[in-house]
C-alpha cells in the first residue's frame, strides 16, 4: 500500500514493515497557522498496539537485526541520513504545516535529523566492551547487547528531529522500536517510515510507527511485557504515568526527558548585545514551546531596568506570521487547545501582580491561526506560578537578582532541573555558577545550542538518563559479564 501524503483524508499506521488502514481513522490534524485539517491520522486500538509490539518482538527476537554486524548496522543508518537530506525541502514544509514552526527552523531541524542519523551510523563501529582484570587465572569480559524492544513516545514540538533522537541510537544499538508520535505532529513521523521503508537492508517489523491518544497507544507501551524498554520525552506527569507502568509490569528500563523552567542569567558584566539577543532567542525561539526554554530571566538588579528595555525592544522586532514564509522568525502554537492553556498561564500572572510589559494575546490580524505575541512580565516574584510552572510558549518572566548567591538561589529554586545559562565575562564566576546550578545542560554566554555529540538531559524533576552522544546509545545497551576460567584444575571447594 502507498503511503497517503497529507493532502489525503487518511495517515495509515507502519507496522511489521507494511504501512495499514487503521481501524480508527478519526484524529483530525491541523495546520495550525490556518486552522484547517491537512490529513486524518489512524486512533490505533490497543489490539494494533499490541500488533506493533509484536511485530518489533518478532524482528528483535528472530530476525538478523539484533545479530547484524555493527558496520552493517552503521550502513544503514547513514543511508537514512542520506535519504533524509535527499528530501529535505519537502519535510521541512510538512513539518512546519503540520507543526507550525517557521520554515526556517525546520529546515534546520531536517537537517540535525540527518545528522543524528550520520552519528550514530559512524558510532555503530566504535561501541566497545572491556576486559576486566581479575585477580584469578582468567578472561573477564564485559559485553554490550541490545536491550531488545522499545517504546518510544516523542512530543510535538520538533516531530522529526524527536523521532531521530530516539530511532537512531536504539537501530545504532540493535534495537527494534514502536514509535508513537504526538496526536497533534505524526505527519513526518510517518514520513520518516516512508523512508526507512525504502531501507533494503533494514529488515520488516524492526521500526513501527503508531499513531494515536497517549492513554491509549502511550500507556499501551509502558505497559506490556513484550517492551523492554521506553523511552518518552514529554510531560513531568505523563513521564511519572509511565514509570509507574514500567515498574507494574516487568520492570522495564526507562528514560524521562521531562518538563523544564530553565534560568537564564545574566550579569551586570556580560556582553550587551549578544546578551539581549540571548534572553530573546532563549525564550522565544520555537514560539517558546521548547522544554529548555530559558523562560526565566534572572538580571542583576543594576542593569534590570535597561536590560528588560533592551528586552522589550528586541523582542517588538520578531516577525510574525505565515511560517512558510523564510522571513518569519515566529508562528503559531501547536493547537487551539495549546494557545489558551497558555494564554492562561499569561492571565494569571496578571491576576498574580506581575507587570506586563510586552504582549500577552493574540497578534491582529493573524487569525484564524494559534498565535500568542511575544510575552514578557517582569518583576516576578521567583515563588509565583509563573516563575515555576512550564509555559511552553512564548511568555518569560523576568526576576531582578541582587549577586551570585542570590542567582543561584533563585536558578535552583524549582523542582526542575533541564538546562540553564550564564552570561559573564568574569570566567572564575561563570565556572562557579556552573558547578552550583541544578542541571543537566548548562551554556555560557549562549543559549539553547545543542550538539548530537554532547548529552541531553536534565535533573530532579526534568527526567531520568541521558540521550545524544555516546551516553544516548548506552540507554539501549544492556552488559553481560562473561568469565572465561583459563585454568583447568577443579574449584577445590569439597
Amino acid at each position: 500500500m502507498e503511503m497517503p501524503t497529507t493532502t489525503t483524508r487518511a495517515l495509515p499506521l507502519y507496522i511489521g514493515g507494511r504501512f495499514v488502514e487503521g481501524q480508527d481513522p478519526g484524529q483530525d490534524v491541523f495546520n495550525p497557522a490556518t486552522g484547517e485539517v491537512i490529513a486524518r491520522a489512524a486512533r490505533a486500538t490497543p489490539d494494533e498496539a499490541r500488533a506493533a509490539v509484536a511485530a518489533a518482538r518478532e524482528a528483535f527476537d528472530r530476525g538478523p537485526w539484533a545479530t547484524a554486524t555493527a558496520a552493517q548496522r552503521g550502513r544503514v543508518l547513514l543511508e537514512v541520513a542520506q535519504a533524509l537530506r535527499a528530501r529535505a525541502p519537502e519535510l521541512a514544509r510538512l513539518e512546519t504545516e503540520n507543526m507550525g514552526k517557521p520554515i526556517a527552523e525546520a529546515e534546520l531541524d531536517v537537517a540535525d535529523a540527518a545528522s543524528v542519523f550520520e552519528y550514530y551510523g559512524g558510532l555503530a563501529t566504535k561501541l566497545t566492551g572491556d576486559v576486566n582484570p581479575v585477580p584469578d587465572d582468567a578472561l573477564s569480559l564485559t559485553l554490550k547487547e541490545p536491550v531488545g524492544v522499545c517504546g518510544q513516545i516523542i512530543p510535538w514540538n520538533y516531530p522529526l528531529l524527536m523521532a531521530a533522537w530516539k530511532v537512531a541510537p536504539a537501530l545504532c544499538a540493535g534495537c527494534a522500536v514502536v514509535l508513537k508520535p504526538a496526536e497533534a505532529t505524526p505527519v513526518t513521523a510517518l514520513e520518516l517510515a516512508r523512508v526507512l521503508d525504502g531501507i533494503a537492508d533494514l529488515p520488516r517489523g524492526v521500526v513501527n510507527v503508531v499513531t494515536g491518544d497517549g492513554p491509549v497507544v502511550g500507556a499501551a507501551l509502558a505497559a506490556s511485557p513484550d517492551v523492554d524498554k521506553v523511552a518518552f520525552t514529554g510531560s513531568t506527569a505523563t513521564g511519572r504515568a509511565i514509570l509507574r507502568a514500567a515498574a507494574d509490569s516487568n520492570l522495564k528500563k526507562v528514560t524521562l526527558e521531562l518538563g523544564g523552567k530553565s534560568p537564564n542569567i545574566f550579569f551586570a558584566d556580560a556582553g550587551w548585545e549578544a546578551a539581549v539577543e540571548g534572553a530573546v532567542f532563549g525564550v522565544f525561539v520555537n514560539q517558546g514551546e521548547v522544554c529548555s526554554a530559558g523562560s526565566r530571566v534572572l538580571v542583576e538588579r543594576s542593569i534590570h531596568g535597561r536590560f528588560v528595555e533592551a528586552m522589550v525592544e528586541k523582542a517588538r522586532q520578531i516577525r510574525l506570521g505565515d511560517p512558510l514564509d523564510p522571513a518569519t522568525r515566529m508562528g503559531p502554537l501547536v493547537t487551539a487547545a495549546h494557545r489558551e492553556r497558555v494564554l492562561g498561564h499569561v492571565e494569571r500572572a496578571r491576576r498574580d501582580g506581575a507587570r506586563l510589559v510586552l504582549g500577552g494575546g493574540a497578534p491582529r490580524g493573524l487569525a484564524p491561526g494559534y498565535f500568542v505575541e511575544p510575552t514578557i512580565f517582569d518583576g516576578v516574584d521567583p515563588g509565583a506560578r509563573l516563575a515555576q510552572e512550564e509555559v511552553f510558549g512564548p511568555v518569560v518572566a523576568v526576576i531582578p537578582f541582587d549577586g551570585e548567591e542570590e542567582a543561584v538561589r533563585i536558578a535552583n529554586a524549582t523542582p526542575y532541573g533541564l538546562a540553564a545559562a550564564v552570561w559573564t565575562r568574569d570566567i572564575n564566576r561563570a565556572f562557579r555558577v556552573v558547578k552550583r546550578v541544578r542541571a543537566g545542560v548548562v551554556w555560557v554566554n549562549h543559549m539553547q545550542p545543542t550538539y548530537v555529540e554532547a548529552p541531553w538531559g536534565g535533573v530532579k524533576q526534568s527526567g531520568l538518563g541521558r540521550e545524544l552522544g555516546r551516553y544516548g546509545v548506552e540507554g539501549y545497551l544492556e552488559l553481560k559479564q562473561v568469565h572465561v576460567n583459563l585454568s583447568e584444575k577443579p574449584i577445590g571447594w569439597y
